[in-house]
């Protein structure tokens, strides 16, 4: 019994029952079914290398940077998450390239049950893509029929505003991140509209990479701009910011005040503690595995993972959803009324 005596009980080509064999992600559901009949019908055994070497139980976990520590607690949220539900995580850092997240997505397609995508760099039409190919969900990030999980940080940088604006702050700037950031350009969008709506002026600089060594020209942009407030893309490049404005006898929050985004771990040790957009950033990992693990027969979360559960019932019915998490503004020492202003801080 050769392959091509089962592509000729499928109606298929052998190309295409290798492929379902040794890659079942790349073939749609009915035809992978009907091939997988017809050779338990003939009785036949794919060779070894036609069986592929998939990793049972293995979750691909693929974030732009591991050194940045807003990902620590995405990846902590889903090994949580997957080591409840007997998985393993395979985690996967593509170094801010797009070009590394697509071959490295290629490669291991076949051999994970499923990947979650955090802060992808890739366009949608690739990431939906790769959703052809295997099970997918996207954090921070919202691709037509692709599953999602966002955190609600266009509405945070809008409080963060109006909190500047209640501090008698008129003109702000607005430190952008990666070009290839989905939340970047959002997060400009609701800035943008806030500002009208509270009669205030925004601009924008950048973009910068979401490090810290970033923070030294962004501040330099937001001297020079005359601004006397500041929102960062990330809490990275607002400490960043920080120290340089140290440098240059920039007094913060007197001469200029800065909000971060993320609340990252450090940031309230910072000289002044940073002022910045909390992120439910551990929940928003073990709800995209959750979600994740929901598609792929993932079983029943447990009891320790009881918040992540709540929230993907609600789309447990519609796979193709969103959950939005929501954020707040934790205020701390980097922000204060306005330079010529009397005002109490909010």
């Amino acid at each position: 019994m050769t392959i091509r005596d089962v592509a000729r009980a499928a109606a298929v080509a052998p190309s295409t029952v290798s492929r379902a064999l040794a890659r079942p992600g790349r073939v749609n559901a009915a035809t992978r079914t009907r091939i997988e009949a017809a050779a338990r019908a003939l009785g036949y055994t794919a060779p070894r290398s036609e069986r592929g070497t998939r990793d049972v139980g293995a979750v691909a976990v693929v974030v732009p940077d591991v050194t940045n520590p807003f990902f620590f607690d995405v990846i902590r949220g889903a090994q949580h998450r997957l080591a409840a539900a007997g998985r393993t995580q395979l985690l996967v850092d593509t170094e801010e390239s797009a070009g590394t997240e697509a071959a490295t997505l290629g490669a291991i397609a076949s051999r994970v049950d499923g990947a979650v995508l955090a802060a992808s760099r890739l366009s949608d039409g690739e990431i939906a893509r790769f959703a052809g190919l295997l099970p997918v969900v996207v954090l921070n990030r919202r691709v037509p029929s692709v599953s999602s999980v966002l955190i609600d940080t266009p509405g945070g940088v809008g409080r963060a505003l109006e909190h500047l604006v209640s501090l008698g702050h008129r003109h702000v700037l607005y430190v952008g991140g990666p070009e290839t950031s989905w939340s970047n350009e959002r997060r400009w969008r609701a800035l943008a509209a806030a500002a009208a709506r509270l009669r205030v002026r925004v601009d924008t600089a950048g973009p910068f990479a979401p490090v810290v060594d970033s923070g030294a020209a962004a501040a330099d942009a937001a001297v020079t701009a005359g601004v006397t407030a500041c929102i960062a893309f990330n809490d990275l490049i607002a400490i960043g910011m920080l120290r340089r404005l140290r440098e240059r006898s920039v007094r913060v929050p007197v001469d200029m005040s800065v909000v971060g985004c993320d609340d990252i771990f450090g940031a309230d040790f910072c000289d002044p503690p940073l002022t910045t957009m909390t992120s439910p950033i551990e929940q928003a990992g073990r709800v995209a595995v959750t979600m994740l693990l929901r598609r792929i027969g993932g079983g029943v979360p447990t009891d320790a993972d009881a918040a992540a559960a709540v929230v993907a019932d609600a789309v447990a019915e519609h796979p193709t959803d969103s959950v939005a998490l929501p954020t707040h503004l934790t205020v701390r020492g980097s922000t204060g009324p306005a330079p010529g202003t009397e005002r109490s801080p909010a």
